[in-house]
């Protein structure tokens, strides 16, 4: 493929506190990158102006925000340049020099073959990486990972967090991005929404890369404020795949193994405190009248999160690129 036949993909950089590393990540982005947007969200080093001020990279546009909507309102300022541009494919990086641009190729490259519509880093592929990640920030992901996979929908990813990703254009118009979280959650509710599309979304192995740099995952939000969302969009995403959009089978062992569950749970817990307040025994057939319906309801919540796991998209959604056939001498 010639040059001319080159897709237009772009580079998003949120910008916020970055000022010692934006430059070199800039200066880092490789020569199949045509746009590059730097998004100042209301950074008070003054971090956009020094782009402009020092930064003589034709492809670079700054752009600011007057209040500071936080990292993902920032990359969604970028989404909505890079789609007026007519770029094809969005690639979001930090700004803080932690995200290695010489992958740049190996995120766009399954977005163009037609095996993705979204790439996304993966840290923990190398078990020898693993090590090198600070235990706190290591328990924060696995836990985010597990409950990502129930609230996205996406059983075959990892490493949540991890904001180095890239998106067809095609599937980026599609997003409601003024519904995504602005903050930090707007990676996993990137994933949710995704999902809804049914679009295809890989992981992409990378290494961990850690400086001295504070990590703003706290444990606390991970039990509070994610795991409420992470509740939300799950009962979103159930509802809109088995319900709104489609019928299956799973569409009824969910609501009736959770019944089942709950009618044998309470049943049993009813009969307990009566036996425990007249201090006899519970009979065993009470006993049993309230395990059956637990054991099968739990049966059938396994067989729809089985079938909730086999359902992971595999079709993308946007049109593949025809690849211009390679000229030989």
């Amino acid at each position: 493929m010639t040059s001319s036949a080159a897709p237009p993909i772009a580079v998003v950089i949120p910008s916020y506190r970055v000022t010692r590393h934006i430059l070199a990540v800039i200066a880092g982005i490789g020569p199949e990158v045509s746009h590059v947007f730097v998004v100042d969200d209301q950074c008070p080093d003054g971090s956009g102006r020094l782009v402009l001020a020092d930064c003589r990279d034709p492809r670079v546009t700054v752009l600011f925000h007057e209040v500071n909507l936080g990292v993902g309102g920032a990359v969604m300022t970028g989404y909505r340049a890079a789609l007026a541009a007519g770029c094809e494919v969005i690639v979001k990086v930090d700004g803080d020099g932690q995200m290695d641009t010489t992958l740049i190729p190996d995120f766009i490259a399954p977005i163009l073959d037609g095996e993705a519509d979204y790439t996304k880093g993966n840290r923990f592929f190398d078990l020898e990486q693993i090590g090198r990640m600070p235990p706190l920030r290591l328990f924060g992901n696995a836990m985010l990972s597990l409950m990502t996979k129930l609230s996205s929908g996406y059983w075959n990813l990892f490493d949540p967090t991890n904001g180095y990703t890239a998106i067809h254009a095609d599937a980026a118009r599609r997003l409601p991005l003024h519904k995504i979280s602005q903050r930090y959650f707007f990676e996993t509710d990137m994933l949710f929404r995704l999902n809804t599309l049914h679009a295809v979304v890989i992981d992409v192995p990378m290494d961990a890369s850690y400086g001295d740099e504070v990590s703003n995952l706290k444990i606390s939000r991970i039990v509070t404020e994610f795991a409420y969302k992470h509740a939300r969009n799950f009962c979103k995403r159930v509802f809109y795949n088995y319900y709104l959009r489609n019928m299956s089978l799973a569409s009824v062992e969910a609501p009736l193994g959770l019944a089942m569950i709950l009618a044998g749970g309470g049943y049993g817990i009813l009969h307990w405190v009566q036996s425990s307040r007249q201090h006899l025994a519970t009979p065993a057939g009470t006993v049993m009248l309230s395990a059956l319906p637990i054991l099968m309801g739990t049966q059938l919540l396994l067989a729809f999160l089985a079938y909730d796991i086999a359902s992971v998209p595999r079709r993308v959604i946007h049109k593949p690129r025809k690849q211009a056939p390679i000229a030989h001498d």
